[in-house]
């Protein structure tokens, strides 16, 4: 992969998260934003589908070309198998409820997959000005610093990121799990946001996290999570055919120290 075209995807990344972000915080500020629920209970805001139109109207416009995998908009997940057509993998807002709820935990997610991987992953919090991004092979960056997981070593002194899904029928195992990770870790977090769950775990915030997400919930993070120094894989095996970097199944990401003592957590709950 050119060096050319991975600075040119995440200089634009950059620019359209950033004004993405305003958008936001606009829409928070003015209180102009209405309120609805996909498949009865998972919150989704107009301001959502303003941002995800607005990206995808600039991607396909500067590269008309490329595939779109976005949440709100074109969530196709065999557009991601077709690998030799760069995928612009996002999410408008992550953390919608903490959007409508006043909260700072909210992000804009972008991230570009090719030919199997992942080569460019943006998350720009627009409450906490913080950019993260990432390129593969060369290093994680929040706002123009280098990040770098923590040297946390032992998992009973960790902190942990988790969270949790609309859809309440798998609450039961969830809880097994939560539990046993508990008994076993310092403490755990929920922030609700997966992409700056990822993004803690980079900048040594958590020590680790875990949970199911969507690929547009993962993919820009992970990317910044493993180039920050992370292990990030998967506990379970996956029930969906998603490309495996950008499968969000059963997700597991830790400094490396802490990775294998979760990893056997989880999969001997998950059993």
């Amino acid at each position: 992969m050119d060096d050319a075209s991975v600075n040119e995807w995440l200089g634009y990344a950059k620019s359209w998260a950033t004004h993405a972000g305003a958008m936001i915080v606009d829409a928070r500020e003015q209180a102009n934003f209405s309120e609805q629920y996909k498949s009865g209970h998972e919150l989704v805001t107009s301001t959502d589908l303003v941002i995800d139109a607005y990206l995808c109207r600039q991607i396909k416009q500067t590269f008309p070309e490329h595939l779109i995998l976005s949440e709100e908009s074109s969530p196709d997940l065999e557009l991601a198998n077709n690998s030799e057509i760069p995928v612009w993998v996002i999410d408008p807002i992550d953390g919608t409820i903490n959007f409508a709820q006043g909260l700072l935990h909210v992000a804009v997610s972008i991230a570009v997959y090719y030919r199997g991987e992942r080569w460019v992953g943006v998350v720009h919090a627009p409450f906490l000005g913080e950019t993260y991004f990432a390129i593969k092979g060369q290093g994680a960056w929040l706002n123009g610093e280098a990040l770098k997981v923590s040297g946390r070593s032992e998992l009973r002194n960790a902190i942990v990121a988790t969270g949790f899904p609309y859809n309440k029928d798998s609450l039961p195992d969830l809880l097994t799990l939560l539990s046993r990770v508990l008994e076993n870790c310092q403490d755990i977090r929920r922030n609700g946001s997966a992409a700056l769950d990822l993004c803690a775990v980079a900048r040594g915030q958590m020590d680790a996290y875990y949970e199911s997400v969507k690929p547009w919930d993962m993919a820009a993070g992970a990317l910044i999570a493993v180039e920050a120094g992370a292990k990030v894989g998967h506990f379970a095996e996956s029930q969906q055919s998603w490309p495996t970097l950008i499968n969000g199944d059963y997700l597991i990401a830790a400094t490396p120290d802490v990775y294998q003592g979760l990893l056997d957590i989880l999969q001997v709950a998950k059993k």
